[in-house]
C-alpha cells in the first residue's frame, strides 16, 4: 500500500500522554481539548451487542472446512457480508501462542516511555510508523487515540526503521503472526466467493502474491471525564479486500458497526476475528457483500488495544471493478477507477463513513 506512505497526516499531540493529564487527580486534572469533543453519541441510536438477536454473525472455519457443513456454512458467511459486512470467525486455527505472542508484544511496546515510541515515529509525508492517520487539517475534531502503522507484506517492502525494538521479540512476532493471518484470509476469501456462487478461486487469485498486507496497532486510552463526547476512531470503511482484528481485553466493547441507520456494539469473543469487508470487496462482488462503517468509542476507565490487519490486492493491480463472476446477468453497480487513485484520495482526506464510495456507486 504505498500511498500510506506518500500522504501523511498533520502532527498532533501524543493521546496517550494527554489521557494520563486527563485522568489525573481531580484537583490537577486537564480538561480534555475542545479539538476531541464530538456530538454526544446519545443523538445516535446505540445497541448493545449482548443480546445474540443484535450481535454480528459468528462463522465457525472447521464447518466451512468439513464437507458436510461446508454448503451451509458459506450461505451463512456470505449472508453475513452482504447484511452485515462483518463477523466473528471461531475455530480459525492459528494458534494461541502465535496470537498471544503479539498482543502481548503489542501491550508492552505502548506501556513504554513516550521517548522510547518515538523511535518508531512517524516521517513527513508518510503515514507509516507511530503516530497518527487521517489529520489533515488543523480545525478537524480528533481522534482519542495513538496508532503503530506497518507494512508488512510483501516481505522486502518492509521498511524496519519504524519496527520496533523493544520488546526484542516484537518483530519476529509480527511476522509469524501476520504470514500466518494471510493464508487465513486467503481461506477466507474463496468461502466467500463460493458463499456468493462464484468460483473459490476467482477473489485469491487478486489477493494472493504480490498483495499487500497493512498492520494498524491501535491504542485507546480511558476518558474518564468525557467518554460520552470523544471518539477512539471516526466511522469509516477500510479501503481494502478484508480486514482481520483482533483487541486484548475481551470484556472492554469499543467497536461499532452502523446497520439500519443504528449503532450496533461488538460484543468481541476471546480468541476470535473481528472481520471485516473492505472497500475493494464490495466494488469486486458489484455489492454482493458490503463495506460497512464502523468506529471505535472509548470507556471510562479502562484502555483498549486492537490490531487489525488489512488485505490488499496485488501491487500490479491497476484499475479495481465489478469481476465479471459476480455479474451474472445483473447490472454493473460500481463504476472501475484507478485502484492506486482510489487508495490516494482515501489516505489524503479525513474518514468520512462512506463517501468515497459512495462516488463509485452508478445510479440504477
Amino acid at each position: 500500500m504505498a500511498e500510506a506512505r506518500t500522504a501523511g497526516s498533520l502532527p498532533v499531540a501524543n493521546v496517550q500522554v494527554l489521557a494520563e493529564a486527563c485522568n489525573g487527580e481531580v484537583d490537577v486534572q486537564q480538561q480534555v481539548p475542545e479539538k476531541y469533543l464530538s456530538k454526544h453519541p446519545s443523538s445516535e441510536e446505540v445497541v448493545a451487542g449482548d443480546d445474540g438477536a443484535c450481535a454480528i454473525p459468528v462463522i465457525d472455519l472447521r464447518k466451512l472446512q468439513d464437507p458436510q457443513s461446508s454448503s451451509e456454512e458459506c450461505a451463512k458467511l456470505a449472508s453475513a457480508c452482504l447484511n452485515w459486512g462483518f463477523f466473528q470467525l471461531i475455530n480459525h486455527g492459528l494458534p494461541e501462542e502465535v496470537t498471544g505472542n503479539l498482543m502481548n508484544d503489542v501491550v508492552e511496546f505502548f506501556k513504554q516511555p513516550l521517548q522510547d515510541k518515538k523511535e518508531c515515529s512517524q516521517q513527513a509525508g508518510s503515514l507509516e510508523g507511530y503516530g497518527q492517520a487521517f489529520v489533515v487539517s488543523d480545525d478537524q475534531k480528533l481522534d482519542w487515540a495513538d496508532m503503530l502503522y506497518l507494512q508488512v507484506h510483501p516481505t522486502e517492502s518492509r521498511t524496519m526503521r519504524f519496527w520496533p525494538t523493544r520488546p526484542a521479540s516484537f518483530r519476529h512476532s509480527v511476522h509469524v503472526y501476520s504470514s500466518e493471518a494471510r493464508q487465513l484470509a486467503y481461506r477466507l476469501l474463496e468461502f466467500v466467493a463460493r458463499g456468493a456462487g462464484a468460483e473459490p478461486a476467482s477473489l485469491r487469485a487478486v489477493f494472493e502474491g504480490q498483495a499487500t498486507q497493512g498492520m494498524r496497532v491501535n491504542y485507546y486510552p480511558p476518558c474518564r471525564q468525557q467518554a460520552d463526547r470523544v471518539l477512539g476512531l471516526t466511522a469509516h470503511t477500510d479501503p481494502c479486500g478484508l480486514t482481520l482484528l483482533l483487541q486484548t481485553n475481551h470484556d472492554v466493547q469499543g467497536l461499532q458497526v452502523k446497520k439500519d441507520g443504528k449503532w450496533f456494539a461488538v460484543k468481541a469473543l476471546e480468541g476470535a476475528f473481528i472481520v471485516n469487508v473492505g472497500d475493494v470487496l464490495e466494488i469486486m462482488s458489484n455489492g454482493k457483500f458490503t463495506s460497512v462503517e464502523h468506529r471505535a468509542v472509548i470507556h471510562p476507565t479502562k484502555e483498549r488495544i486492537s490490531v487489525a490487519l488489512f488485505h490488499y490486492p496485488c501491487q500490479d493491480m491497476v484499475v479495481i471493478g465489478p469481476q465479471p463472476e459476480f455479474i451474472k446477468g445483473d447490472k454493473v453497480r460500481y463504476k472501475s477507477t484507478n485502484y492506486q487513485e482510489f487508495l490516494k484520495q482515501y489516505f489524503t482526506a479525513k474518514l468520512d463513513g462512506r463517501m468515497h464510495l459512495e462516488r463509485l456507486k452508478l445510479e440504477q
